[in-house]
This record gives structure tokens, sequence and C-alpha cells, in this order.
């Protein structure tokens, strides 16, 4: 327990019920002290060079590892996890691209939502609250692991007894001094190397340790070519990966009662190729998208075309051709790129470079 507290039990079950009654799953509560042991390994990662040019998590380490840089006087937080929906899907169609199941709505939205259902509480008892939710503020997975929200995966998410790692995770920093929830969750993968030995680029170097560098959830974001090794093992994934996530036994059958089917999981790679800048960013602009430039969607297209595409379909001649005529430089390599996959090097003499 934190220090004096503040908050009887009573309210601290009218704050779980707020929470719960707004849209979470899941409530911990833990200590507002700092992550020293998070601290560490991000510095060791980083010098190892396993953050390629992410900057998300370890842009300023030393800031979202201390809550009380979010909020001065901060004691408590409390964590919230927020489901999303995940069905096991079949594979795309044929020229149809992928999107990661935590991007398909705006579940970050829903989830700031709740969060500030119960941060709005706080407040009205003249506590001072703070709500972040992927924002780079906390490192949210280690404040959901020290609130016994769940464990640390092989896969690098936070597994959730019984659920596995389907969640949208988010805090609310308090002055308010609540009592801490004690529960550690055991680690429950055992001796399962699933996702390890299921990733598509073997970004998983050793448990729970992900090289940047290789992961295909990363690199569909970053700016720059995607690296010819891994053009392939993208397949028809236009943002994010979930592989890591799919093979994990954890949860299974969560999923499998959601059915198999979901409207927004896919999107045709031509019809991102021929979409105008602004409504690209109405429709994913909530996405990381390098530089805020929607290029690089397309870019991601492209690889998805040559990875999935029928190479005599119309619309696909009319996209690779228009691409290869591109004033992008790297819009015209990666749709010569499609091109080849496609065994439709003919287009090439058909572009004016």
């Amino acid at each position: 327990m934190l220090g004096n507290v503040d908050i009887a039990p009573l309210e601290i079950a009218e704050l779980r019920s707020i929470g719960l009654s707004a849209g979470l799953d899941i409530i911990g509560v833990t200590t507002a002290e700092p992550f020293a042991a998070t601290l560490a390994e991000i510095l060791r990662r980083r010098e190892a060079g396993l953050h390629a040019d992410m900057q998300f998590t370890f842009r300023n380490p030393e800031r979202s590892t201390d809550p009380g840089r979010i909020l001065e006087g901060a004691r408590s937080i409390i964590v919230g996890a927020m489901r999303i929906s995940a069905p096991r899907l079949p594979d795309a169609g044929t020229g149809w691209a992928r999107i990661a199941a935590y991007a398909r709505n705006d579940h970050y939205g829903d989830l700031r939502t709740a969060l500030e259902a119960v941060a709005d509480r706080l407040r009205a008892a003249s506590f001072t609250a703070r709500v972040v939710a992927d924002d780079n503020a906390l490192v949210d997975r280690a404040a959901a692991v020290r609130a016994g929200i769940g464990w640390f995966g092989r896969n690098g998410n936070v597994l959730v007894p019984g659920h596995g790692s389907w969640f949208v995770l988010g805090s609310v920093v308090t002055d308010a001094a609540l009592p801490a929830d004690q529960k550690v969750v055991a680690d429950g993968c055992g001796t399962c190397s699933s996702c390890i030995d299921g990733c598509p680029t073997g970004a998983i170097i050793e448990p729970g340790v992900i090289d940047a560098r290789r992961c295909l959830a990363w690199l569909v974001q970053a700016p720059g070519d995607i690296p010819l090794e891994f053009r392939r093992a993208m397949g028809g994934r236009i943002y994010g990966c979930d592989d890591c996530q799919e093979v994990c036994p954890v949860g299974r059958a969560d999923r499998t009662a959601e059915g198999s089917t979901d409207t927004s999981a896919d999107v045709e790679a031509v019809e991102v190729l021929a979409a105008a800048d602004d409504d690209l960013l109405a429709r994913f602009g909530r996405w990381y998208i390098a530089e805020r430039d929607p290029r690089y969607l397309r870019r991601n297209a492209l690889v998805v075309l040559g990875n999935t595409a029928d190479a005599n379909d119309p619309s696909v001649v009319r996209a690779l051709t228009e691409n290869l005529n591109a004033s992008d430089p790297m819009l015209r390599r990666h749709a010569e790129w499609a091109a080849a996959e496609l065994d439709r090097s003919d287009l090439l003499g058909e572009s004016t470079q």
C-alpha cells in the first residue's frame, strides 16, 4: 500500500465501477514510483541498436519511466485495459491489404474516454488526474504489469490471464494516494515459443525482446524504402502485424467466440493507391504515418500488390503503370519491385523511367 491512503475502499470500488461502466475491461492500481528496471532495459536495447529509428518508446525514456514527470506530486497510477475485437480471420483476399486489429477502429479514442471518466471522478474529489494513453508519456505495459493486469509475454506484449494480449492499455496518473494492487501475475508462457517461432522475420530475438529493425509492425511505419529482404514477408499487410499474437494460445477461446469476419480488417490496395492525400489522412490519420505523408501508405500498398495481386487485373495494371511513372522515386522503386514480383516486367517498358 502506498503511504497514507486518501481514498476509502468504497471510493476505490466506485472508481472501478466508473471505469468498467465506461468500457474498461480490467482495472489495476499501482504506485507512481519510477520504473527503474524498465528504464535500464530500454537504454540497453537502444545501445544495442534494437530500436532502429523508432522514437515512440526510445525517444525520452527518462521521462516515460518517471510518472512524476507527467504530474508533479503523482502518487498513484490507475491502469485500464480495454479489449479490442480480434476475430480469427482468413487471409485477406487477392489484392486486399490487411490492417492490424488494434488499428481497425479508434480503440484508443474509446480508451481515453473511459479513462477520462475515472479521472473526472478524482477531479471532482479535488485531486489532480491526467490521462495518458498511446502518447509516449508513460511506459504503459510496465505500468500494467506492476498493476497486476498481466505478465510480459514472450512476444513483448502484456498477456492477460485467460484472455491474451488483445487489449489497448492506458493510465490515469493522479496525486491521490490509492491502495495499490499487491498481486503479481505469474509468467504463464511456460515453455511455449509459438510467437518466437511464428514471427515471419525472426524479430523476436529472445523472449520479450524485439529487434525493431526486423519487426514488420515497425517497418510499415518507418520512413524510407521497405528493405528488400522483408518485402515478401510483408505479405498482404498494409499497417501493423499481428502474427506474434495470432499464434499465441492464451485467449484463443475469446477470439473463436468473436467469429471469423471483420469488415474493417481489409482495404483494397488499388483503392489506397488511387485515393487523394486528404482522403487517406481523413480515413487513416490516427495511424502512425511517417512524416504524416500518405505516400508511405501507397508504398505499403505497392508491396501488397506485389505479394498478393492478380497480375492481369486491369485495375492492378493501371495502378502499377501510374506508379512506375510517378514523380516520387520511392514509389517508382516499389512499383518496379511489385511489377517484377508479379512477372509483369513488360510494364517497365511502358514507363518513362
